[in-house]
C-alpha cells in the first residue's frame, strides 16, 4: 500500500504527515514534521506513520526522507511511545544498504529521534536544528555541569565535532535542495545503476594543473580538493562533512558523467595523517559508496597514522581497522592514485593493491615505502654522523622512495604523467563498468566498531 493510499486517520493530521512525492524528477517516500515551536513529542500514532513511510520506501524501492522536528518520546504515553520508536528504528535498519535514506534536521531531535540521525545514510541540518541523546537537564543532574542546548547539540557543533550532518544550511527549503543535489549521484535502490548524465567535459581533457598544485617540498601543504576538481567533471564535486575530520576529504563527483565517490588525504590538515575521526569518516563513506554501486577513487598523500597516546587509548587500532575493513569488503570498481606520499600502514589502508583495488596509479614523484627517508635514518642510522645520515637518506630515497620500485613488483599498475590522470581514471572507469563480484553467502561480517 502506498503512503498516498493510507486512510486519512493513519496520517495523524497535525504535527506530522507522510506521502510519496517528487523531489526534482525523483520519486521519494517523504515524511515531515511540521515546523512548530515548541516541537511536538513523539506519540505512538506518529511513530506508526514514520514506520509506514520507511516500509513504503522498502516496498516501492525508492529513497526515504525524514524531516525531523521532535522533542522526543511522549512521556505521557509511557512505554507505548518507546515501542513505536523501536519499530521505526528496526525498519530503518532494514532500509540500510537497500534504499538511500536521508534526514533533514529542522528543529530538535531528542533521545530516540536523535538516534535516527545515526541510522540514516545522509543528514542535512538547518541552522535551527539541534540534537542530543541526553539533554541539558540530564547533563546537569549526572555531571553538575550547566550547558545550553546550543552548546550541547547545535547543528554547527554536530557538524564540526561529531560529523553528524554532511552540511548545514539556512532553512528547510535549502535542505530540500541539498538532498535533491545529493540524490542526483545515487540510484533509487541497491539493484539500480547510479544515474548517468553525459558530460560536456571531454574525458581525455589534460589536467596539468593537478600536478602543478603539488609543492616542491615533500612536507608542503596544498588543497587536495583542487586536485580532485581538476580530475573530475567540471563543477561536479560535492563535498560531504567538510568541517569534520578535515584531514580526509569525502565527496561525490562525476567523471565522464559517471557518479563516483572520492576519498582523499588532505595535506592542509594534520599533514594528511589518519586519526580516529578521519578513519571513521572515510570508512563510512567507502561503505556507503559500496552499498549503492558508486565506484571509488582514492587520492593518496599521507605520511601515516597520527601518533599519540591519546589516540591509542581511545582505540586507534579498532577505528583504523574500520577503514581497512570497509575497503577490504568493497566490491565496486576501485581506483587508487598515489599523488605524493604513501607510507607504512596508511599505504595499506588507503586502498592499496594489497587491499584489492582494481587499478593503482602513481605520479612520478610518489614516495611509497615503510617510512620516509628522515624517519628511516633516525632508526637505521641513529649513531651515524650528520654526513653519514645525509648519505643514507640519499641512498634510501634513490633505492626505495620511488614508484618504479613498486611498479616492478606489481604493486603499481602504471606511473603516469599527472596531466593524464583524468584520462586514465576515465578509461579505468569505463573498463570496470561491468565489474561484478560473487560474494560468499553469510549472514554478515563482524565490522570493527
Amino acid at each position: 500500500m502506498s503512503l498516498d493510499e493510507l486512510p486519512v486517520a493513519a496520517q495523524v493530521p497535525g504535527p506530522i504527515s507522510a506521502r510519496t512525492r517528487l523531489l526534482g524528477d525523483r520519486r521519494v517516500s517523504w515524511l515531515e514534521f511540521d515546523a512548530t515551536d515548541p516541537a511536538p513529542p513523539l506519540t505512538q500514532e506518529m511513530t506508526a506513520v514514520m514506520d509506514r513511510a520507511a516500509r513504503t520506501a522498502l516496498e516501492e524501492r525508492i529513497p526515504l526522507v525524514f524531516v525531523i522536528n521532535s522533542a522526543g518520546a511522549d512521556i505521557g504515553q509511557g512505554i507505548a511511545a518507546l515501542d513505536g520508536w523501536g519499530r521505526v528504528a528496526r525498519t530503518l535498519t532494514r532500509c540500510s544498504g537497500l534504499v538511500p535514506t536521508f534526514a533533514i534536521l529542522d528543529g530538535p531531535a531528542v533521545s530516540g529521534p536523535a538516534l535516527i540521525l545515526g541510522l540514516v545514510d545522509i543528514v542535512v541540518a538547518t541552522t535551527r536544528g539541534y540534537a542530543f541523546v541526553n539533554g541539558p537537564v540530564m547533563v546537569r543532574q549526572f555531571t553538575g555541569i550547566e550547558i545550553t542546548k546550543a552548546e550541547l547539540g547545535s547543528s554547527s557543533a554536530l557538524e564540526q565535532y561529531a560529523g553528524v550532518p554532511v552540511t548545514v544550511v539556512s532553512d528547510r527549503e535549502a535542505a530540500t535542495v541539498a538532498v535533491e543535489e545529493i540524490l542526483a549521484y545515487l540510484p533509487d535502490h541497491v539493484d539500480d545503476e547510479p544515474p548517468f548524465e553525459p558530460s560536456p567535459d571531454p574525458l581525455d581533457r589534460p589536467c596539468p594543473e593537478a600536478g602543478a598544485l603539488i609543492p616542491d617540498s615533500t612536507t608542503g601543504g596544498y588543497d587536495v580538493r583542487q586536485v580532485a576538481e581538476a580530475i573530475v567533471d567540471e563543477d561536479s564535486l560535492y563535498e560531504l562533512r567538510g568541517r569534520w575530520a578535515g584531514n580526509v576529504v569525502t565527496a561525490f563527483a562525476t567523471v565522464g558523467g559517471r557518479p563516483i565517490g572520492i576519498i582523499a588525504n588532505q595535506p592542509m590538515n594534520l599533514a594528511g595523517t589518519l586519526d580516529i575521526p578521519a578513519s571513521q569518516k572515510a570508512a563510512r563513506f567507502v561503505a556507503f559508496c559500496d552499498a549503492f554501486r558508486l565506484p571509488i577513487v582514492t587520492l593518496v598523500d599521507t605520511p601515516g597514522f597520527y601518533p599519540g597516546k591519546d589516540l591509542e587509548w581511545r582505540g586507534m587500532i579498532r577505528h583504523g581497522a574500520q577503514l581497512v575493513y570497509a575497503y577490504g569488503r568493497a566490491t565496486v570498481p576501485r581506483i587508487c592514485v598515489i599523488l605524493r606520499k604513501s607510507y607504512g600502514g596508511a599505504y595499506i589502508v588507503m586502498d592499496s593493491k594489497t587491499m584489492g583495488n582494481d587499478v593503482c596509479l602513481a605520479w612520478p614523484w610518489a614516495e611509497i615505502a615503510v617510512m620516509g627517508a628522515g624517519q628511516a635514518a633516525a632508526i637505521l642510522a641513529r649513531r651515524a654522523t650528520p654526513d653519514e645520515k645525509a648519505a643514507f637518506e640519499t641512498d634510501y630515497s634513490e633505492r626505495l622512495l620511488n614508484p618504479y620500485v613498486a611498479a616492478e613488483r606489481g604493486y603499481i599498475d602504471a606511473v603516469i604523467d599527472p596531466a593524464d590522470t583524468r584520462r586514465e581514471v576515465g578509461a579505468a572507469l569505463e573498463m570496470l563498468a561491468d565489474k561484478r563480484e560473487r560474494l560468499p553467502h553469510r549472514r554478515h561480517g563482524n565490522t570493527p566498531l
